[in-house]
């Protein structure tokens, strides 16, 4: 996420608003964390929690300006204030952890007492002196679930967060090819995940339990199919996202992470939606991600769509991802003495693969 090098000084709230005096800090809740994973063995994606509502942005910073407006009548003034959500750079954890909303735990999410790590975060920065709350403490203790638990390994150690290797930067900020050896760790994740806040012990009290989302629910988020999303037009895409936070993912990041998901669910009914889709689909990245899941779930049709891909797709990427899905299948399998099985040399890896310790 190159623009977090380019942007100013995020401790400095007056480069956002010259006049600031205070940070207002606000978190609120978007449902428990309770709900298990879709299962590895349905067509069905998962999207984190806090997405399946309506846009947290627009709903926070709505509700930031009547704060806003509030402050203004109580004082007898006009007050200069800016509303930030998630997009303004602004250290915004950290100015949530010191207004003492809460505490940031080992996850390197922020933890508010009583509610858990299930909040999103916004602030008000005023041209009002407030006195400041006092920070909480950090309560982890020696609990290291969310360590343990991060199927790709992105929590390094306690509050260390390797992004590259977090499913939500997978699969929401990183626009390119996954890498390989993350993908069979991603499970049936297509937007965020909620893996390392499910088993947080402050997600399991009563107050975060009982939470009510305050975005409500859109049904046709909480299980998506992963056969349609291979194939979103772009009138459905539009349909799909409207008003929700899934409108940061493209429509080509959201086959990329449907094809990812198929080849991990293990279900063969998925087969046919990812032959067609390396088939026909216009973006390369889909296809290469198409060919990996058929290599994983296999089958006479998944071997026949790959040796067409490995051998008359348009991509070099796509035709290197077919060859080597053929030949793990091969060997799983046992054919490399099948000539008719046997793939063709890789022309060369999709750009950005590094074949060292097999990462890209």
């Amino acid at each position: 996420m190159r623009y977090l090098d380019t942007a100013a000084d995020r401790a400095d709230v007056h480069a956002l608003l010259p006049e600031a005096q205070s940070v207002v800090a606000v978190a609120m809740p978007y449902g428990p964390l309770a709900a298990a994973n879709a299962s590895l063995t349905s067509a069905a994606g998962t999207v984190a929690a806090y997405a399946r509502g309506a846009d947290y942005h627009r709903v926070v910073k709505d509700k930031l300006r009547i704060l806003a407006d509030q402050i203004a009548t109580w004082l007898g003034r006009p007050v200069q204030a800016r509303a930030c959500v998630d997009t303004a750079p602004l250290l915004e954890r950290e100015a949530c952890a010191r207004a003492g909303l809460g505490f940031i735990g080992k996850s390197t999410l922020l933890i508010c007492p009583g509610l858990g790590s299930g909040v999103v975060l916004g602030e008000l920065l005023v041209d009002v002196p407030i006195a400041p709350d006092r920070p909480e403490r950090r309560r982890c203790g020696r609990c290291r679930l969310c360590l343990d638990a991060c199927p790709t390994g992105a929590l390094v150690d306690s509050y260390q967060l390797d992004a590259r290797r977090c499913i939500s930067y997978l699969t929401i900020e990183h626009r390119g090819w996954i890498p390989r050896r993350l993908r069979s760790s991603m499970g049936s994740w297509i937007f965020g995940c909620d893996v390392c806040q499910r088993v947080c012990p402050f997600n399991a009290g009563r107050g975060a339990r009982e939470a009510v989302s305050m975005f409500g629910t859109n049904d046709a988020l909480s299980a998506l199919s992963l056969g349609e999303l291979l194939h979103l037009g772009a009138a459905q895409y539009r349909k799909l996202v409207r008003g929700s936070a899934l409108e940061r993912v493209s429509a080509r990041q959201l086959g990329r992470n449907a094809a990812v998901a198929a080849g991990n669910s293990g279900d063969q009914r998925l087969v046919p939606a990812l032959a067609e889709a390396l088939r026909v689909h216009s973006s390369g990245l889909v296809r290469g991600h198409a060919a990996w899941a058929l290599g994983r779930l296999g089958s006479e049709e998944a071997r026949a769509a790959l040796r067409c891909a490995a051998q008359s797709d348009r991509d070099a990427e796509v035709r290197w991802e077919a060859q080597r899905a053929l030949g793990e299948l091969g060997r799983c399998v046992d054919t490399a003495d099948s000539p008719q099985l046997r793939p063709a040399a890789p022309s060369r890896a999709p750009d950005g693969y590094v074949e060292k310790n097999g990462s890209r």
